[in-house]
C-alpha cells in the first residue's frame, strides 16, 4: 500500500543540505577556517546494534576529521528520556526527535534551537525535496533536519521459495486477501509479525492501520486523523482497524497472538528463512533489510529476499505512500554541535549510511550507484519520485496520542473482541492530547 523511498527504492530522496567548507580551501566539508577543533557532542537517539554501528561509522569521519568526539545514547524509550532531561535542564546538545510531532511540542514549548542561522539555506532548498525540509519546520522555522529516511508499506518475501510454491507477488489488494487464504490453505501461516520494541512496542502492528488509512480512505482522511480531527469511532478509521484484524485473524500470523507481542520486531523476519518457510510474508518499512542481514541465516538480497509494494486497499488512492525518518533537533547551541548538524546533513555523511545498507538518504546528491544492490536503489527511486508521500502519522500526533495508539495496537492483537472500547480510549485521549 505505500512506499516511497527510509527506515527502499532507488534515487534517494537526497534532501539534505551539504556543508559548505567555505573560505580556504583545505577547509573540509563540515568545517569552516574559524570552526574551532576538539570538544565533545553529545547525541542521544534511538538506535541500537547494527543501526547505532552505522550511526557511529557515519561520524567517525567528522570526529577523525575535527577532533570533535561525538559521545551518542541510545534508548528505544526516547520520549521519556529526551522529556525528563529537557524539563530538568539538562538536555544533550542534539537529539533525535521522537518524530514531528514530538518537534512541535518542544519547538512551541520553546526548548529547540531555531536552525536557520546554523544551516545553509541556499543547500538545504538544493539538496533537500521541499516536503522533507517543511516537515522539520514549526511556525515558518526550522527546528530538525532529516539525516534518513525509509518507505513503508512494503511486503518482503522469499522469490525462491514463493517460486517453488507457485506464488507471485500480488498487484491488487484482492490478489493479496487471495494469496494470503491460498498460503493458510496449504497449512502454513501467511504473515510474520513481531510488534514488541521496549516502551515503543506496538509501533510495527500500528504501521499497518496507517497504511490502510491512508490507502483505503484517502489523504484528507489520513491528514484529519493525524491532526486530531477525525474521531478513532469513526467509520473510516474502524474500517481499517477490522482489515488489519483480518490479517491477524486466527491461523494468519506465525506463532499466533502471543509470539506476535513477545517477539522484538527486528526478528520478525526470521521465520521467512527457515526451511522450510515458517510464514511467506512481512509487511515492514525499507529499514528492515539492515536487520536482515545480520540474521544468521545469512539472506542475501535479491535471491533470498525481495519486496513489492503493499497494493491499494483502494485504487482511487493509487500512489499514496507512507513515508518516516530520522530527524535531528538542537538543544545545546555549541559550536561543536553546530558543525555536527551541518556534516549529518552533507551527501558525504549520508552516503556512509547508504552504502553500508538499511538507509535511505533524503539528499537529492546521494548518489544511487551508492547504494548497496539494486534492491534499496530501486526504494531511493521511489522515494525521490513519490507524488503522495504521507508522514507516518503517528509520528506526527502527540506523545500521548501515539502512546495510546501503540498499546491500543497490542490491545486488540490481544482480543480483538475490545476493538469499541479500544477505539472509544483512543477517542479519550484524542479529546485531551489536541488540547
Amino acid at each position: 500500500m505505500l512506499w516511497l523511498v527510509p527506515e527502499e527504492s532507488m534515487n534517494i530522496a537526497k534532501v539534505l543540505l551539504v556543508v559548505p567548507l567555505i573560505l580556504v580551501a583545505a577547509c573540509s566539508p563540515g568545517q569552516s577556517s574559524t570552526a574551532t577543533k576538539g570538544g565533545t557532542v553529545h547525541v542521544l537517539g534511538t538506535w541500537g546494534g547494527s543501526e547505532q554501528d552505522s550511526f557511529l561509522a557515519m561520524v567517525k569521519p567528522f570526529e577523525d576529521r575535527t577532533g570533535i568526539k561525538v559521545s551518542y545514547e541510545g534508548t528505544r524509550d526516547i520520549n521519556a528520556v529526551l522529556t525528563t532531561r529537557v524539563q530538568a535542564g539538562n538536555p544533550p546538545e542534539l537529539a533525535g526527535l521522537p518524530g514531528p510531532g514530538q518537534m512541535f511540542q518542544f519547538a512551541k514549548a520553546g526548548k529547540l534551537i531555531a536552525l536557520d542561522g546554523v544551516l545553509d539555506q541556499a543547500q538545504m532548498t538544493s539538496q533537500y525535496p521541499p516536503s522533507w525540509i517543511k516537515l522539520g519546520q514549526y511556525n515558518g522555522k526550522t527546528y530538525a533536519i532529516f539525516i534518513k529516511t525509509s518507505l513503508k508499506g512494503l511486503v518482503w518475501y522469499d522469490p525462491k521459495t514463493f517460486s517453488a510454491k507457485g506464488y507471485t507477488a500480488p498487484k491488487t489488494y484482492e490478489e493479496l486477501t487471495q494469496l494470503q487464504s491460498k498460503i493458510a490453505a496449504s497449512g502454513t501461516t501467511p504473515w510474520c509479525l513481531a510488534v514488541e520494541s521496549g516502551s515503543a512496542s506496538g509501533w510495527p502492528g500500528s504501521d499497518w492501520i496507517k497504511e490502510i488509512v491512508l490507502s483505503q480512505s484517502g489523504q484528507k482522511v489520513y491528514d484529519d486523523w493525524w491532526n486530531g480531527k477525525q474521531k478513532w469511532t469513526s467509520p473510516e478509521i474502524k474500517l481499517a482497524w477490522q482489515t488489519f484484524g483480518k490479517i491477524i485473524a486466527p491461523g494468519q500470523v506465525y506463532g499466533g497472538k502471543q509470539q506476535v507481542l513477545a517477539t522484538n520486531f527486528g526478528d520478525a523476519g526470521q521465520p521467512l528463512f527457515t526451511a522450510p518457510p515458517k510464514c511467506y510474508l512481512l509487511n515492514q518499512a525499507s529499514f528492515i533489510t539492515d536487520f536482515f542481514n545480520k540474521y544468521s541465516t545469512a539472506p542475501k538480497v535479491g535471491t533470498d529476499y525481495t519486496f513489492a509494494p503493499l497494493p491499494d486497499v483502494n485504487t482511487a488512492n493509487a500512489g499514496s505512500h507512507v513515508v518516516a525518518g530520522d530527524l535531528f533537533g538542537m538543544f545545546k547551541d555549541t559550536d561543536p554541535a553546530r558543525q555536527l548538524l551541518k556534516y549529518l546533513t552533507t551527501p558525504e555523511a549520508q552516503t556512509v549510511w547508504v552504502k553500508r545498507g538499511g538507509a535511505i538518504s533524503p539528499n537529492k546528491d546521494v548518489k544511487l550507484a551508492d547504494y548497496p544492490d539494486d534492491l534499496s536503489r530501486s526504494i531511493g527511486k521511489i522515494m525521490v519520485e513519490t507524488k503522495i508521500a504521507s508522514f507516518d502519522a503517528g509520528d506526527l500526533m502527540p506523545n500521548a496520542m501515539q502512546a495510546d495508539f501503540w498499546k491500543g495496537v497490542l490491545d486488540y492483537i490481544g482480543d480483538p473482541n475490545q476493538l469499541d472500547a479500544i477505539l472509544a480510549r483512543l477517542d479519550k485521549t484524542q479529546a485531551d492530547a489536541y488540547k
